[in-house]
């Protein structure tokens, strides 16, 4: 077993990973710096979701190592990786996945409030996250009283009200009009760098992806070009993968 890098927040190491018959990663291996903006590109299908779900604990890989701060995510047992997510990492899904029972400011302060935090705490900084989304006026509503761009926005404050250490993003501006996927990637980009939080955003649109301090290509499960030894991640060489200037 290889050690990871010192200064990788995450790190994976020949990944594989199978659904059923088909195979979705095939030896992945890369490196994400703490406070960095790491895209994660490449045209549908090409395991881009299976990635952010393996180095979040989602998915236990087929066969391969993910690390977090130094500690092994993929020998973990399952409620110790429930544990990792809640109070470590933020995810952001493709569609806004909210309780409906739940309103607004309740959603986005579930995982504090399932951590232990007050109430009065919880939604106050629930509050203050949707606000900045502008959805704070609807706070009170429930999710089926709200439009799709209203419920992502609602999603993202959730995914950083928890101040996650780690925040994986799954396309999250695919359900919405390109104004509010503009602002909701100037609010996450800005977020993560003024509370220092490594973001791991998947997308297949070239354009997002030069929000990224770096740009790592998946093409039929694999990394495009040649894949550094050792997961090291090589800046020039992650950027030439998918051309792209980040």
């Amino acid at each position: 077993m290889v050690a990871p890098p010192d200064n990788d927040v995450l790190w994976a190491r020949g990944l594989h990973h199978t659904h059923g018959c088909t195979t979705a990663l095939t030896g992945v291996s890369l490196g994400v710096r703490e406070g960095e903006i790491l895209a994660v590109t490449g045209p549908r299908g090409s395991g881009k979701t299976t990635l952010l779900k393996c180095l979040s604990g989602q998915l236990t890989p087929t066969e391969g190592e993910v690390w977090f701060n130094s500690s092994p995510v993929h020998t973990l047992s399952s409620p110790s990786r429930e544990r990792l997510r809640l109070d470590r990492f933020g995810w952001i899904d493709t569609e806004p996945q909210l309780v409906p029972e739940l309103t607004a400011w309740e959603n986005a302060a579930l995982p504090l409030l399932l951590r232990g935090t007050g109430q009065r705490s919880a939604k106050h900084t629930a509050m203050e996250w949707l606000d900045r989304l502008d959805v704070g006026m609807c706070a009170r509503r429930r999710p089926a009283q709200l439009d799709q761009s209203q419920r992502q926005r609602i999603a993202v404050a959730r995914a950083l009200a928890s101040n996650p250490q780690v925040l994986f993003a799954d396309e999250p501006t695919a359900p919405l009009h390109l104004s509010d996927g503009t602002q909701l990637l100037r609010t996450l980009t800005t977020a993560a760098r003024s509370h220092q939080i490594t973001v791991v955003l998947a997308t297949h649109d070239p354009e997002i992806a030069t929000i990224a301090d770096r740009t790592v290509c998946l093409v039929d499960g694999r990394r495009s070009g040649a894949a550094p030894s050792d997961a090291e991640d090589d800046d020039a060489e992650s950027r030439a993968a998918c051309s792209l200037s980040v």
